[in-house]
Parts: C-alpha cells; structure tokens; sequence
C-alpha cells in the first residue's frame, strides 16, 4: 500500500506545553493540519509540576498571538497583562483553555518514542526527502501507536531530564544512592509535606541559575517563619562569586528576574545562607551516624553533613528518541549547529540572543525542528517570547511564505540570568527584604521546569 502523499499529512508536533501548542496555533492559522502528541494527560503537564512558582514574565508576555487569536472565538479574555502567573495559572487559564480549542488535534497520554523517515533509516539516501516521517508513540496503556508526518516540530523540552550533582556532567558517586534525600526541581514549600522536609533542616542547594535563586530565597523565607527555626541553606558553586552571579538586579529589563538576584543575595547577606565556591561535586555519602549527606569535592574537601541536597544545574535535550533522524547539533549544548554560537551561555544572556526563526533551527534532515527550550539544548538562557517566535517563522516556512519565516517580529528583554524559577508569592517589596523583591519574582521557561512542552 503506498503512503499518502506528504502535502496530505499532518505536521506532528511533540509536546502540549506552551510552545508546542503555539505552534499548532500558528499552523492552523496557516491552514495547515497539527497532530500535538502529549506525553502527559493534560495540556502543560511538565508546567504544571512547578506550579507553584511565578513566571518572572508577565501575562502580556507569554500568550502568543496566534493562540490568543484562536481562543478569541470562545471568549477567552487574557488576564491582565501586567501581572506574573504562577506556573499553575499558566496551564489551567491559558495552555489548556488553548488544547480544548483544538481539540482532537490534540492526543495526550501519547509519549513519543521513536522519529525516522518512512521506509529509510539513518544510513539511506536514496530518495530521503521525499518519504514522510514516520512517529511511534506509547500510549499510557501501554499500546504502541505510529503516525505519518509532513514535518515534525519537537517542542518536548527538556524538563524530564535533569542535570546531575556531578560536576563532571556525571552523576556524582553515591548520588543514585541517596535519592531520598536529594531532589531537582525547586521544592513547593507551601505543602505542608514539603514544608516539614526542610523546616528546622540543612539544606545544600547546588546551582548557579536563578532556580537556585529561588530556592534559597524560598529557604530563607521558611528560616525566618515560626516553623523553620534551625532552618539554613548552604549555597554550593561551582565558580567564585563575581559581580555577575546575583543577575542583572535593578538594570533588568523584566524586573522580577531582577529582583530574583537581589532576593538571593538577601538570604546569603543576612545568613539565612552561607556560600561554598569553586566546588565540584565528586560524590555523596552517608555519615555513618545520622544518615545525613557529605559532599566531597573533586579536590578533596569534605562539607558538613546537610539533611537534604537540591541540585539545580540545568537540564539536557532527550535525543535518544531521534536517533534516526539527521541532525546537526553542536557538540558542546546539544542545540541546533546555526544557533549554538548565538546562545552559547558563556557569552549570552536571553536578551543578547537575537530573535531567530527557521533558517537557524533547520537540519540537514529537511522538516524536522527543534524548538522551545528543548532548541538550546543544555543553555539554560530561554524565554517564552523567543519560542513564539521560532514557531511563528517555522509556520510560515512550513505554509511556503518564506519573507514572513524570514522577518524579525520579536524584542527581547535585556541583562541578567534567564535560567529558573521565581518566588511564589513577593507583590511588592517590604522593609524584611529590605526591598529586594520590587515584583514577584519568576520562572523562565523550562526552568526549573524547563518545561516537556517548552
């Protein structure tokens, strides 16, 4: 039987969260077909995860104008565009309202595990372009699933995989051992549970990113509470402390990323935190007595015993389900070879990076994209504006209006850090933060999420 000419297929795009679901939107209002496949049972089931944290963007900020043209239809109202979601506003008030509009182009409990060309392999040239893409997808049951594909836009993030303690990139040694008593992602302290595994605790908290700015600002609020007494943090880094390390503070364009920095280095001032820098960790063990964690460093040195260890070191592209396809990434981030040298993190912060569209995420593999947080692979320095972007050029790519895939319609933000989470819950500043949180902090896309769906 032969398959359907490729024009008659959908374009399958991996992922219900933010830009995943931003790009059905602006392919439906190409006219084009999208299949979103979800691993989850929901729109934005890795966004809500870190549900408790605020965006440090605004709603004005992170509603794509194709979804809020598709929404409007229904009498979908936008909230007020200056005020700062929490990640759990963002999937129920918006990103599934958005996956109810497009409905059975939506399918969830579909986890994608496998992307190649129909009837060629990796290896095979012959006549590669034409043939679709085939998907293989497990459906929450258990039961395999495979969709043909005109083009496949990947915007599963990379929230599912963390970054180790290790600081080779491997997981320290002891670290798999001691997983009742280490976490990834930024603890919700407003659960009662959660709350009691930290209060009255030590906690090392490992990153430099502003999810580690979160939690030590979350820890600090819990160790000036009545239940935290005892509470205290201890703040591992892998580099010295420089006058970049708290963000762009007060001359940051989105002022609660700023005042993220600021409220992370109020903890570290008033000795909620102590710091540890130019530590690497080689390996985790139990003391003997108590059960408690050490970290050694690759130098030698030993920490105090802590109660608990938040690692917050980024997080990495899942490839393994695209091994098929030809892809051209750069070595070093994972992320497409066009766009690596524009995001590299040692030298860009997302408002250094300019706005960029299909040409810089295209392979050599015609038709398939990466996209969202999953696009600068382990660069931790992505904002929702630039994942609309992408998709709104990958679209016009896609529906054949090259000058509109090829035109700028983005300004970003500029300075400070762009990886992490934000605070909960700082409306305005107070004279205990010592007006440190002028906003409520935020949580860039991704992180600490880093958002299967970003």
């Amino acid at each position: 039987m032969n398959a359907p000419a490729t024009t008659d297929l959908p374009i399958v795009v991996i992922g219900a969260g933010p830009v995943g679901l931003a790009a059905a939107a602006h392919l439906v209002d190409r006219g084009l077909e999208p299949l979103v496949l979800e691993a989850g049972p929901v729109a934005g089931s890795a966004v809500r995860e870190w549900s408790h944290v605020r965006l440090f963007s605004p709603w004005g900020e992170v509603v794509d104008p194709a979804a809020e043209k598709l929404l409007a239809p229904t009498g979908w109202v936008r909230p007020e565009a200056s005020t700062y979601p929490s990640g759990g506003d963002w999937a129920e008030l918006y990103l599934q309202p958005l996956a109810d509009v497009l409905g059975r182009q939506v399918r969830y409990g579909a986890r994608v595990t496998g992307v190649s060309r129909s009837g060629r392999d990796r290896i095979v040239d012959a006549d590669r372009d034409a043939q679709p893409f085939v998907v293989q997808y497990e459906s929450a049951d258990g039961r395999e699933g495979r969709v043909l594909a005109r083009a496949v836009i990947d915007a599963s993030g990379t929230w599912s995989i963390p970054s180790p303690a290790g600081g080779s990139g491997l997981a320290a040694l002891g670290e798999k051992g001691a997983t009742d008593r280490v976490t990834y992602r930024v603890p919700d302290l407003q659960d009662p549970e959660v709350r009691a595994r930290y209060a009255g605790r030590r906690t090392a908290v490992i990153g430099s990113g502003a999810s580690a700015f979160t939690a030590l600002a979350y820890l600090a609020d819990l160790a000036k509470a009545g239940d935290g007494s005892g509470t205290h943090a201890t703040w591992i880094l892998r580099r010295g402390i420089s006058g970049s390390t708290f963000g762009g503070g007060e001359a940051d364009q989105l002022p609660a990323r700023g005042a993220l920095g600021l409220a992370a280095k109020a903890a570290v001032d008033r000795g909620y935190a102590d710091t540890v820098t130019g530590f690497r960790t080689d390996a985790i063990e139990r003391n003997g007595d108590d059960g408690r964690l050490v970290l050694v460093g690759e130098d030698g040195r030993r920490l105090d015993p802590v109660d608990e260890v938040i690692v917050l070191t980024g997080f990495r592209p899942d490839l393994s389900f695209l091994g098929e396809l030809r892809l051209g990434l750069d070595e070093r981030l994972q992320a497409p070879a066009a766009l690596a040298p524009l995001i590299d993190p040692n030298q860009h912060s997302c408002g250094t990076v300019y706005p960029h569209g299909v040409n810089e995420l295209s392979h050599s593999e015609k038709g398939v994209y990466l996209v969202g947080m999953k696009s600068y692979g382990r660069a931790p320095t992505f904002l929702a504006l630039t994942g609309y972007e992408q998709v709104r050029s990958i679209a016009a790519h896609l529906a054949g209006d090259q000058e509109a895939a090829e035109r700028v319609e983005l300004t970003l933000p500029e300075t400070g850090v762009c990886g992490g989470a934000g605070l909960f819950d700082q409306p305005e500043a107070t004279e205990d933060t010592g007006g440190c949180c002028a906003a409520p902090a935020t949580l860039t896309i991704g992180a600490p999420a880093r958002s299967g769906g970003c």
